[in-house]
């Protein structure tokens, strides 16, 4: 994978572009605290056959921070950008977490341009103001450290920090080398976000993809929004935490297909 960059709203956005160029194309928006690299096993399966976008939404990865107060129709509105700098008019778009929320929105300001949506792991709203105001006190006070074991506790199965140590550790260690300022602003933004009105009124091929052990996203969260949304699928990965993309990435990507064949969206 080649270094990718575009100057897009007033900071540079980090992106990769994979897989067939003449191809109908995926996007996937990652979560809080991660980079495009948690897609890594997925555009592994779907590029002989789709155009892959992958990105660092701004404040994450290598993007820039940029100095607009964070909000999630300003993430939407960089992904609107990024797509435009590709000349990608339609795709199918998968969120997981906030990114989730930057698809939900993407898909109530500008239908036409999302074919299709997975909602991985998310929910119209996630948590509440206290929640988030107490987890960015800690990282002001105490850097990224002060939340990297107890994050990776419910992003993960228990199961697969046993199995998987050191892949654990180099997730947290994605996970604290987001900029505080990044990680923070993101939090500041899930916590002013709730798209519960716009998400229960999409007319769009809908799937909502849940784990079932998922900490940060319970997967009653995820069923009730699928259950908001007229014709929404829904369907749960067995003794998976909150990034299916890591830990189950050919079951999350059998959904995908699925999803995809059944809409007939290729």
């Amino acid at each position: 994978m080649t270094l990718k960059v575009a100057d897009l709203n007033g900071t540079h956005l980090h992106y990769a572009d994979q897989g067939r160029q003449d191809a109908p194309v995926l996007v996937f928006s990652n979560s809080l605290g991660t980079d495009l690299r948690i897609w890594d096993d997925v555009v592994a399966i779907f590029a002989p056959t789709f155009r892959v976008i992958t990105y660092d939404k701004r404040g994450h990865g290598l993007s820039g921070i940029g100095d607009e107060p964070y909000s999630i129709d300003l993430h939407t509105r960089d992904l609107v950008a990024l797509l435009d700098h590709l000349g990608v008019h339609s795709a199918i778009v998968c969120g997981l977490s906030v990114g989730g929320l930057i698809a939900q929105h993407l898909a109530a300001i500008a239908p036409a341009r999302v074919r299709g949506l997975i909602l991985c792991d998310t929910a119209p709203k996630i948590g509440d103001a206290t929640g988030w105001n107490a987890r960015i006190d800690a990282i002001t006070k105490g850097g990224m450290d002060a939340i990297g074991d107890a994050v990776i506790e419910r992003w993960l199965s228990e199961n697969y920090r046993t199995r998987h140590p050191a892949m654990s550790a180099l997730y947290r260690a994605m996970l604290v080398r987001t900029p505080v300022a990044g990680y923070g602003g993101t939090c500041a933004a899930l916590r002013d976000a709730d798209l519960t009105t716009t998400t229960s009124a999409l007319t769009i091929p809908v799937l909502c993809v849940g784990g079932s052990v998922d900490q940060s996203t319970p997967p009653e969260l995820v069923r009730a929004m699928a259950d908001s949304i007229p014709g929404a699928g829904f369907a749960l990965i067995d003794g998976v935490g909150h990034l299916p993309p890591i830990e189950a990435p050919q079951e999350l990507c059998r959904l995908i297909d699925g999803f995809i064949k059944e809409n007939s969206l290729v």
